[in-house]
């Protein structure tokens, strides 16, 4: 462990069951890990300072960046997955790898403005529009090489300051036994040997370029009706060990259905069948799981990866959070199709989805909350957690307590006040990243996003498949 490097000083931090503390040092090394916490000392020059109370930072497991341009956007006449499922797919068929890159660096700069400080990219727009992968063909002379998509993605994190764990994903079918739509075409490899392959290139690829402290590469599985079982079992069989792993899970009934018809199996079932169940496994929604894919799912040391404010959204329904915390399930918390993102309502809706499904409060403790978000986010991206500890990322956000939301609260129980506006600063490994809502780089993300969603609504033509798939073609 090298020596400090640099230092955070806070003016408060939540140290856990120690309470919130004041005038707390954070010495940073320059690997931007935690070797030393101070509480009661003042700030020396040159430190970066945090005002208000800080915490951990938050995690993100599961982003689809490119659905931030759908916000607001998918409610006419009261809105319906299908209505949504529409525009993602004209909003993905428009995308270069230049749009790309301009759209997820303001949300990715969105993102770290509000706490969040890494975050886990279930990516599956690999290539052109025909399926044409970047770097062969002819390209229509668009100058693309490899990885054209990917590296936008990695460039885009850098730019924001944010952690990203890149999760390449196998996408490719249309359903249990159906085609891919023309729309999904750029999704897919063809077979699970050429995700694989394509997989470990790009691996090298990016570990070629950056550090993997600042992006790393994982895999996915889009789901089980988009994966069928013959590259399921070559997945389970090929992919390198180590590799974090996610899969949307059970996310609506229809799936869960479509499943047992097909296969005779829950998707959980499934998956276990071909032996990819297991501790390296984030199952993302996992909204109507049963009883005994709990248990699986548990038993396996799988992670759930709930998604509060997009489920909502969608009106997916709401998990049993209560019933993994009870098997012992590590949760984390996504911001998905980022209806709303923002890591306290995230927090704020796992608790009240549980007091609306039980009709009881007081489920998860703001400690277990920040833990959720912090600790359960960055192990589903196989990553160290943030931490004011020894040993733990120097990734910390810190909150106003006296603002209009947060005024009287307790400091222990701001995750039940607290909002994304609210968030006075953000670091990520001891380098300042935002403050007061501002990207220290690149301002404010309001005006970011609405270049990057004109210019990817100028690009668009009107979707020609999609709108009208049937009501059992899954999840996003």
């Amino acid at each position: 462990m090298t020596g400090p490097a640099r230092a955070v000083w806070c003016e408060s931090a939540w140290l856990g069951a120690g309470g919130v503390a004041d005038a707390v040092r954070v010495e940073v090394d320059d690997a931007g890990m935690v070797v030393g916490v101070l509480p009661g000392v003042p700030a020396q020059d040159g430190d970066a300072v945090l005002s208000g109370v800080a915490f951990p930072g938050a995690a993100n497991a599961h982003s689809h960046a490119f659905h931030r341009a759908l916000r607001g956007r998918t409610h006419d006449g009261g809105g319906t997955f299908w209505t949504w499922r529409e525009t993602m797919y004209r909003a993905a068929a428009a995308l270069t790898p230049e749009l790309y890159e301009e759209l997820a660096t303001a949300v990715y700069a969105e993102m770290v403005t509000v706490g969040w400080t890494s975050v886990a990219e279930f990516h599956y727009v690999h290539h052109r529009p025909d399926g044409t992968p970047y770097g062969q063909g002819d390209g229509q002379g668009d100058g693309h090489g490899p990885h054209a998509m990917e590296l936008a993605l990695a460039r885009a994190a850098v730019r924001a300051g944010i952690r990203l764990t890149l999760l390449d994903t196998c996408y490719l079918a249309g359903g249990f036994g159906a085609p891919l739509e023309a729309g999904q075409r750029r999704f897919s490899d063809g077979t699970a040997e050429r995700w694989l392959a394509r997989l470990a290139s790009l691996r090298a690829a990016v570990a070629a370029l950056h550090p993997a402290h600042q992006v790393s590469v994982g895999a996915a599985i889009h789901s089980v009706r988009a994966v069928p079982e013959r590259d399921l079992a070559v997945i389970a069989a090929q992919l390198p060990p180590g590799l974090p792993l996610h899969v949307h899970l059970s996310e609506q009934p229809a799936e869960n259905e479509d499943c047992l018809r097909a296969t005779g199996r829950t998707p959980t079932a499934l998956l276990a069948a071909h032996g990819l169940v297991g501790g390296r496994l984030s199952a993302v929604h996992a909204t109507h799981v049963s009883a005994p894919d709990i248990g699986v799912l548990a038993a396996a040391g799988a992670a759930v990866v709930l998604c509060p404010t997009t489920e909502a959204d969608l009106a997916d329904g709401i998990g049993p959070a209560g019933g993994f915390r009870a098997a012992g399930v590590t949760l984390a918390l996504g911001s998905d199709q980022h209806a709303s993102l923002d890591p306290w309502l995230e927090m704020r809706a796992l608790e009240h989805g549980e007091r609306l499904r039980t009709g009881r409060r007081g489920h998860f403790a703001p400690e277990e909350l920040h833990g959720i978000a912090s600790l359960g986010g960055a192990a589903a991206q196989g990553r160290r957690g943030a931490g004011f500890r020894p040993g733990c990322a120097a990734d910390f956000m810190a909150v106003d307590p006296g603002s209009a939301r947060t005024a009287g609260s307790s400091r222990e129980q701001l995750a039940y006040t607290a909002t994304g506006q609210d968030v006075t600063g953000v670091v990520v490994g001891g380098v300042p990243v935002a403050r007061d809502g501002v990207h220290t780089r690149l301002g404010a993300p309001g005006p970011l996003l609405a270049g990057a969603i004109a210019r990817l609504d100028a690009a668009s033509v009107p979707a020609t498949d999609g709108a009208a798939a049937p009501a059992h073609q899954g999840s996003s």
